[in-house]
């Protein structure tokens, strides 16, 4: 277990919580005064009422949940949303309603999954030619053939 610290904005917010022992994600609460319409082929910002600090090799992901794609046709617009180490403002989720109906969030709806994940940084070294492979530069489609 990674401990995470976690600011409630307004005492009445519910922090995020796993559903099962073997839930990946936890899920993210809207908390909002008052319900949010989303119409259909737009997005809006829904936010959560919590701020966190993680520790400086991690990142929070954030992804839709499934129930509400399946069934509802919502999703997180910029899937995966980063929520990077050194970020303290409060999370917020940008929900797409691909659908034909409007999609009303309203408070303490779970809205999206958070997920705890390593990030690995990337030190570039630049050479002049990359080692061949089987597959070399074939772009997309290529192992399809």
């Amino acid at each position: 277990m990674v401990k995470v610290l976690v600011k409630k904005l307004n005492p009445k917010v519910q922090l995020p919580k796993y559903k099962t022992k073997g839930s990946s994600g936890m899920d993210l609460m809207a908390f909002v005064e008052n319900p949010i319409k989303i119409l259909p082929k737009t997005s809006a910002l829904i936010p959560t009422g919590i701020s966190v600090a993680i520790p400086d090799d991690l990142e929070i992901q954030i992804r839709p949940r499934s129930g509400l794609a399946a069934k509802s046709n919502i999703s997180v617009l910029n899937t995966p949303g980063t929520i990077d180490s050194d970020y303290r403002g409060e999370i917020k989720i940008i929900l797409f309603n691909h659908g034909n109906q409007e999609f009303i969030v309203k408070k303490n709806d779970r809205v999206a999954q958070m997920i705890l994940t390593p990030v690995l940084k990337v030190d570039f070294e630049e050479v002049d030619n990359l080692p061949d492979t089987l597959r070399g530069s074939g772009g997309f489609g290529s192992t399809g053939k």
